[in-house]
Formats: structure tokens, C-alpha cells, sequence
């Protein structure tokens, strides 16, 4: 398909491109979009999918993201996502790994970007795994848990937590399709000790936090919480700080503030995270005000896994 190359902020990232491009080969944008036509690929339109309100800077930037993986030959799912970015490729990498049980987009259900995201990983994730990825949103609110699975066909997990005996009983799954969205499983909980506890019923290996309304009440506390924890069992947990971009609504007082309104939620995230992505989780234009790609970090992450698992598929016909 024939597209005009033209993108938000382009005189001012071109020539980094075009040096990205032409380090493993690549003319130009134009060149590697015909490399993604001729293996089958569409990643612009893969990017389209997953958040429709993406910028066009996202959507070229996972075509050139993807040519380059085509062009080393990565028939390896996780090699094709280190290839199509740093950062978020690393993320995607770990998910199109073995090692990786359990994924949790942490506040999840609270933002409709994190189940763009769940929605292309478990759409694409497992065909190139041996063992199936686990994929859950956790956050804060059963009856909101419950809306986001009704509107995007999850399975819906209603708990109860005892506070005496620190017990989580599962009350009933309800699973609303019988497609691969049914897989992704979302819970609800009361607050952050029910929000552990889900953390460990699942066994979450890696997390991505999003700052949502909620990151002093949930998210945040909920990632430092359980990686404590997980250091103190001797088990792995790779924690994901995301976001930023609604750090002014933490608190009236903090409106004056200025940027110390997001350095507080920006704290937070480094307390616990092994990474820390910035922008938004969810919306593009926070994500481009802070120098980076129109794209919300959660449905980022499932657009690098979907365009990987394309790449390693097709390099593997």
C-alpha cells in the first residue's frame, strides 16, 4: 500500500532515522516499508489497530522498527522485538520468553490502553511460546475490573480478601467471549493488600505500572509492595514504572507545583521499578509532549510483541 511518509515532529527526528536506517542497510523510510511489504508485514496498520489514536510518528516508527528486524534476520521472536526498539523492545522481549509465566499490566483495568495492550498479546504472544503467557490486569475496583472484561470479552475474576487470615478466595470467574481475549484474566481488588495477594495467586513475573488516578492509593504501593516481597522469597520480579502524564491530578495542592507534581509520581515508579517509561500509559499526547513516540507505553508494549511475533513468523516461512 502506497502511504505518504509523514509524521509528527519529522524535521527533528529524520536524520536520526535515516541514520538508524541506514546503519543496518536501510535507504530510507520508504525503502523499509517496501522490505515489511514484501515479507507480508503491515506494521503500520498493526500499530493502527492496537490504538487507533496512536500518532503517525508511532505507526512509522514500527515500520522501520520492523524492516530492521527483517533485515538482521530475526527469526526469533524476542530478538525481532529488541530489534524494533530499545526499552519497550526489552519489555516485549521478556514476554516472548520462557522464562516469563505471568504478565500484569498493574492498575490495568483502570485504562483502556492497558487492554489494547492485552488484547495483541494475547492475540499474538503464544504463537511463538511453548508454554502459554499468562496475561492479567490487576487494579483498583471490582465493579470497573468487571465493565473493562464485559467491553473487550476478558475473563472477569471476582475476589475476596480476608484481612485476619490474609486468605484470597476466588467468589466466580465469569469469562465474557471464547476467543483468545478470554484468556487475559481481569481482577478487581479493595485495596493494595488484595492487590498483593492477586499478585502472588498469579505468580507475576513482570508488571507495568500506570499512573491512572490511583498511584498513591494502588499501583505504585501495590509494585513496591510485592517486589519486597519477592526479593524477601528469593524469586524474580521485574517491575515497569509507566506514566506521568496525569501526575497533576495527584492532588489539588499540587497544581501549583508545576513539574513537582510529576516528580512525585515519577518518585514513586523509581522506588520499585527496574524500569521507568515516561510519557503515558495510555495517552499518545503525553507521550509525545515528553519527546517520544505517540503511543501509550501499555498498548506500545502489545504492539512491539504483535509486530515481533509477524517479523519471526515470516522469517520463518
Amino acid at each position: 500500500m502506497i502511504r505518504e511518509v509523514k509524521f509528527e515532529s519529522q524535521d527533528r527526528r529524520i536524520k536520526q532515522i535515516i541514520a538508524a536506517l541506514n546503519e543496518n542497510g536501510i535507504k530510507d523510510i520508504e525503502e523499509a516499508n517496501a522490505i515489511c511489504e514484501a515479507a507480508g508485514l503491515d506494521p503500520y496498520k498493526t500499530c493502527e489497530e492496537t490504538q487507533p489514536i496512536c500518532f503517525e510518528n508511532a505507526k512509522w516508527a514500527y515500520v522501520v522498527g520492523s524492516a530492521i528486524a527483517l533485515k538482521k534476520g530475526c527469526k526469533n521472536a524476542a530478538e525481532a522485538a529488541e530489534a524494533i526498539g530499545i526499552g519497550h523492545g526489552n519489555l516485549a522481549a521478556m514476554l516472548l520468553r520462557e522464562e516469563t509465566k505471568c504478565f500484569a499490566f498493574l492498575a490495568g483495568h483502570e485504562s483502556f490502553a492497558a487492554a489494547e495492550g492485552a488484547i495483541k498479546i494475547a492475540a499474538k504472544a503464544d504463537k511463538v511460546r511453548k508454554e502459554p503467557l499468562r496475561c492479567i490486569l490487576n487494579g483498583l475496583g471490582k465493579d470497573a475490573a468487571q465493565i473493562i472484561s464485559r467491553i473487550n470479552g476478558f475473563t472477569y475474576v471476582q475476589t475476596e480478601f480476608d484481612y485476619f487470615t490474609g486468605e484470597l478466595k476466588v467468589v466466580r470467574e465469569i469469562a465474557y467471549s471464547d476467543g483468545p481475549r478470554a484468556k487475559v484474566k481481569c481482577y478487581g481488588a479493595d485495596d493494595v493488600r488484595e492487590g498483593v495477594a492477586i499478585m502472588w495467586k498469579e505468580g507475576v513475573d513482570v508488571s507495568i505500572t500506570g499512573n491512572s488516578t490511583n498511584p498513591t492509593r494502588f499501583q505504585h504501593p501495590v509494585a513496591g509492595t510485592y517486589k519486597k516481597e519477592r526479593v524477601l522469597a528469593g524469586k524474580p520480579y521485574f517491575s515497569v514504572a509507566s506514566g506521568g502524564g496525569t501526575g497533576r491530578t495527584l492532588h489539588p495542592d499540587n497544581m501549583a507545583a508545576g513539574p513537582a507534581s510529576y516528580g512525585m509520581t515519577d518518585t514513586m515508579g523509581r522506588m520499585h521499578s527496574d524500569a521507568q517509561f515516561a510519557g503515558s500509559s495510555s495517552v499518545p499526547a503525553h507521550v509525545e509532549m515528553m519527546g517520544f513516540l505517540g503511543i501509550g507505553n501499555n498498548p506500545m508494549v502489545g504492539c512491539t510483541v504483535a509486530c515481533a511475533v509477524d517479523v519471526a513468523t515470516a522469517l520463518s516461512k
